[in-house]
Parts: structure tokens; sequence; C-alpha cells
């Protein structure tokens, strides 16, 4: 195997939602959302699920690849595109599997500072039809440099991570030649997408291998826009998660909504009959479409400042090879418009994403370099987490500062009763 830059080689109970509904505080019905029963697989008999053995083979775009030819394609794509395309190794799976990142940058002479954006995709291991998008607009943007002068600006002014697939154990759940019996969880039997710290009151979670890993990469960027790709339903869900847009709307949310609607648009004005499955509109708060905790959308919003997004792209979870190329040819355009909405993105400051129901420490300076001081408006210690939810200090009562020498940089909370703040140290 060619060793490449960065690259470390070392029933249906989605049971049919139609007749269950949920209600809110305020009267409103809400159809379940399907990811929040433990699932069971989809029926698959009779569902075309070709697989691609070689890469020449991915080449039309109507298969899933096997693991090794996952691999192979990664591969070939730093060894073809040097300069443009190199492969980060997040981590690896329970069962040694890769968790990898293609990293596209263009030209170095077109700008210094670009901001940095991140897709990231089939984090349940069953929702793979957000695997092959992503290995098809990874190629698409890699062989169009140079040709398209759109794409060639959009990578030539955003640093573009997109990691394909972030459960492998998962979707490869009954072997690496096959994705027929993927499943929901990892190795573990963990659901990834339920195991990430929770900043609303969540206990700290034990991580899994996967999120440890994810956690570590994403700490050591500044990614300021991402989406985390599903399958189930087809819906654009923004944040918060934890929260109804009633009792605690995201600060971006006006923002959101725009950007969303936009995904939604484009994509219905090539097949109009998308994005209907849940609501009219195609886009919703998570909280109003179903509460949950230990997402990875509310971390990456909270913990990083990161406007993340869940995309639910495809209604069925594993979707027959016969239907890729159709959601590629709907999907397309408005996956890679999402991109160039970084570029508008809202910059949020640290105190705008905590909940708005809770006390604010004061604090100063944000970011800081080593030494934090703070005021306490309750009365108790004060604690100090890392982004993993993990308690690093407890500080007695009357304490006004804190010292951060000695830990990596990245995001830290500090608690005190009900008042928290969020530092970053650089």
């Amino acid at each position: 195997m060619v060793a490449m830059k960065k690259l470390l080689i070392s029933a249906t109970l989605f049971f049919t939602v139609g007749s269950l509904c949920a209600q809110t505080g305020v009267g409103r019905v809400l159809m379940l959302r399907p990811d929040a029963f433990p699932p069971t697989q989809e029926t698959v008999s009779g569902k075309a699920l070709t697989m691609a053995t070689t890469v020449e083979e991915m080449a039309s775009w109507d298969r899933y690849p096997t693991y090794e030819t996952y691999l192979a394609m990664m591969q070939r794509w730093a060894i073809d595109y040097p300069g443009l395309c190199t492969i980060d190794t997040i981590g690896t799976s329970v069962q040694g599997r890769l968790i990898l990142a293609a990293h596209i940058m263009g030209s170095n002479a077109y700008q210094q500072v670009r901001p940095q954006f991140f897709y990231s995709s089939t984090i349940h291991g069953d929702e793979v039809t957000g695997y092959v998008m992503m290995l098809r607009l990874i190629d698409t943007l890699l062989s169009s440099y140079g040709t398209s002068q759109r794409l060639t600006e959009l990578v030539n002014t955003t640093d573009i991570y997109i990691n394909p697939l972030a459960n492998p154990d998962g979707t490869y759940y009954h072997g690496n030649h096959t994705v027929q019996g993927s499943r929901r969880y990892n190795a573990d039997g963990i659901d990834l997408n339920r195991n990430y710290p929770d900043p609303f009151g969540g206990s700290a979670k034990n991580l899994p291998q996967e999120n440890e890993a994810m956690i570590d990469y994403v700490s050591a960027h500044q990614f300021r826009l991402s989406a985390n790709l599903h399958g189930g339903a087809e819906v654009m869900n923004y944040p918060w998660d934890c929260f109804t847009s009633i009792q605690n709307p995201h600060p971006a949310a006006s923002w959101w909504k725009e950007v969303c609607q936009r995904f939604v648009d484009t994509a219905r004005a090539i097949s109009n009959s998308h994005f209907r499955d849940v609501n009219t509109s195609g886009v919703i708060a998570g909280g109003d479409w179903y509460v949950i905790h230990g997402g990875r959308q509310d971390y990456m919003n909270y913990y990083h400042n990161c406007l993340e997004v869940t995309m639910e792209i495809s209604s069925v979870k594993t979707l027959s090879t016969t239907q890729l190329c159709e959601y590629w040819r709907f999907l397309s355009p408005s996956l890679i418009n999402y991109i160039a909405e970084i570029h508008t993105a809202p910059l949020l400051g640290v105190d705008e994403v905590v909940s708005q129901q809770e006390p604010m420490l004061d604090i100063r300076p944000n970011p800081t370099g080593d030494m934090v001081w703070f005021s306490c408006p309750t009365k108790g210690g004060v604690e100090l987490y890392d982004a993993q939810g993990r308690r690093l200090q407890l500080l007695p009562q009357g304490t006004q500062s804190v010292s951060l020498a000695g830990l990596p940089q990245g995001v830290y909370l500090l608690r005190s009763g009900s008042a928290t703040a969020k530092v970053i140290k650089r």
C-alpha cells in the first residue's frame, strides 16, 4: 500500500412514525424523530447494494466501496493531487479501521488565512447515503480545480476538510466487503451521536473511542462551519437539539433558517419531491423535532463556536445503489453551496452560545494564554472542565482566578452552580 502524507496506516423500528407524535409545551404536534427510537435494520431484500472492489469500479458512482476500496480512493486522491489534497488520520475505530479526512486547500498564493470548513458523514453506520455523497464531493472539488472557475475559487478561499465515514465499524459490521447488514452503533454497541459531552447539564460521558478521536481532531482545528450528514429522513436540522426553539433559540437561528432554506430550495429546484417527510419547509430546529442529548451538533456549536447543522439527506438510511446518482444530481449543488456559506457565517462570541437561561461568570481575559480572573455571582466553589466534559479542578469558594498553565490549547468551561463561562486558551 502506497504511503501518503499524513495518512497513518498503522423492521424498521424506525417504527412507522406517521402515527406517532410528540407534543411541545405550547401544544404544537410534531412528528417524532426517527432516530429517537432504538432502531433495527432496514429491510434490504430486493435492494441493490452493489459493492466496488476497485477504485475503477467507483467511476460510475453507482456502488458502495468496500473498506479497502475506500482506503485506496483516499490514497489515490492524495497521490493524484499533490499540494491540493492530503489525507488526515483522525483516529481509529474500536476494531482498528481508519477514520480519515481529506484536506483540500488551493493555492497558497491566493490567500494566506482561510476559514476552515468541515463535512462529516455516517456517524450512524447504516446511514450511508452521505458516505458516497462525500466521496463524490471530494472527487468533484479536486477534478474541477483549475477548470471550474467557481469551484477553483471556492477551494482557493476555503480550507475544506471532508470526513466521509465517521463510524466504519458500524458501516462494515458484517465485514469489509459489504455494507449489507450495516448498523447504527459502533463495535461496542454505542450510539456515537448520543455520546458527546452535553453542554446543557448532562453528565460527563465515558467517551467512545471514535468520539474521543474526533474531539481531539476538531480541537486541533478552528472549524467555523460544519455539517454532520445522516439518513432516515430528509430535513435540515439546525441547533439546538437539547432545547426547543421557544425554550432557548440558537443565537444564529435567523441565519440558520435562511441557510437551511437555501439548501432545501436549491435541491427542490432540481427534484421537487424531496425534503417533505418531516414538514413542508424541509427545515426545523432540532429540539422542535425531537429533543436529544449528547449529540455532536450541540457539542460543536457550544464548545467550539463552530456552526454545525445536521443534514438528514435521504429518507432511506441504506439507499439502493441504483439511486445514488439521482441523489447526487439534486443534492450536489446544495452541498457545494453550503461550503460557500462559510463566507457569510456570523462570528459568534464565546458568550453568545451559552444558554440564555444561565447566569454568566464574568471572566477576563478571554481568550487567554494562561491566567483567567473572574467574579462569581453565586456562592460555592468553581469547577473547571475540559471540552470532553472531564472536571480538571475544583476551586474553593472565594477563588477569583485560575491558571491554565500546562493545559493544551482549546476550549474550557468554568462552572459555579448554574453560572457558566467558556474560556479559550490560545
